[in-house]
């Protein structure tokens, strides 16, 4: 199964790994909880889990993959595997090699990729951007992620590329969890969203969020889909936080667009899929006040991958593996 390869989406809430043939076909997958204690080994042995389970799906052992990719969040060191700074995930303020301490486990060559930048690749070339040579990826959801494509290919910077979520929006704003303020993720990321609900509400603001987030089994968090029912049923906490993020997320799309004046924006994320055309049509609408060159302003589609672009970005990223091993992260 020599041109069998593997994807892992890790996610600040879920993994998930596909392994697909060489015409990116799905041959098996599996999902598994991001841990919440621990650390970053702690992920690697959970990152481990996920892939062996996908494989054994596709009928393969982790070993024959021809190679192997992950998308992660935090910024990225393509050449070392290291991850650095991501906050979503336990215990991972600082550094650590991901790449070689998963080839170690699975027995395959490892590259890891920014989360986002991977999944706007899965988009450029499998999804809505087949069409574009320059696209602008933009996720939404716990947080707010980018990945750009410039000239047909990914612009990755030093590894921090993409960073959307942190444009600056309003001076000296609110306070974003990455610390700063005035951040776009301060207004419209799900985990800032949710922390300003919380406070609202201990405040005396009526709300259904959280009775209908204890509804669905009992889970802890704001979903995109608890979100989306609040909404629907014209929650005005949920309507105004919303409407808010929306504005956010117009103003830092067209300020990226007006530096990079790129044909397309891709929205997808939790809640950019959850929330679907009627957003993207809203979110370009706010764009537009801010938009210089008015005469060719990008155009924005909703990604079409869905909940699997950012594993399919991954496989993308996995097909490298094998021809970079020398660079990329092996088992030693």
């Amino acid at each position: 199964m020599a041109t069998t390869r593997g994807g892992i989406d890790l996610g600040g809430t879920k993994i998930e790994a596909i392994a697909v043939d060489a015409r990116h076909n799905v041959l098996g997958s599996a999902r598994h909880p991001t841990p919440t204690s621990g650390g970053p080994e702690d992920v690697v042995a959970a990152l481990a889990g996920a892939m062996t389970e996908a494989c054994e799906a596709a009928g393969v052992k982790s070993s024959q993959l021809s190679g192997v990719g992950i998308g992660s969040p935090g910024v990225v060191d393509e050449e070392t595997g290291t991850v650095s700074g991501a906050r979503n995930l336990p215990g991972w303020a600082g550094s650590f090699e991901l790449g070689p301490a998963l080839s170690r486990e699975l027995g395959s060559p490892v590259l890891v990729g920014n989360d986002v930048q991977v999944a706007t690749e899965a988009e450029f070339h499998l999804g809505a951007g087949r069409e574009y040579s320059s696209l602008l990826g933009v996720f939404w959801g716990t947080g707010v992620g980018g990945g750009v494509i410039l000239n047909g290919k990914p612009w990755l910077g030093r590894g921090g590329a993409g960073e959307i979520g942190h444009m600056v929006v309003e001076i000296d704003g609110a306070r974003c969890p990455c610390g700063r303020r005035g951040c776009m993720e301060a207004y419209a990321g799900r985990g800032a969203m949710e922390a300003r609900a919380r406070r609202k509400a201990e405040k005396g603001d009526k709300t259904d969020l959280f009775k209908i987030m204890e509804k669905k089994r009992g889970r802890t968090k704001l979903t995109s889909a608890v979100w989306w029912r609040a909404y629907d049923r014209k929650d005005k906490l949920a309507t105004e936080l919303i409407d808010e993020a929306v504005r956010a997320l117009g103003a830092g799309i067209a300020s990226a667009v007006n530096l990079l004046d790129v044909e397309l924006v891709v929205i997808g994320g939790g809640l950019g899929v959850r929330f679907g055309e009627p957003f993207v049509e809203r979110i370009e609408q706010a764009m537009q006040p801010h938009v210089f060159n008015t005469e060719h302003p990008p155009e924005v589609k909703l990604a079409v991958l869905g909940d699997i672009g950012g594993a399919l970005g991954a496989a993308l990223l996995g097909g490298q593996a094998a021809k970079r091993a020398p660079k990329a992260a092996r088992a030693r």
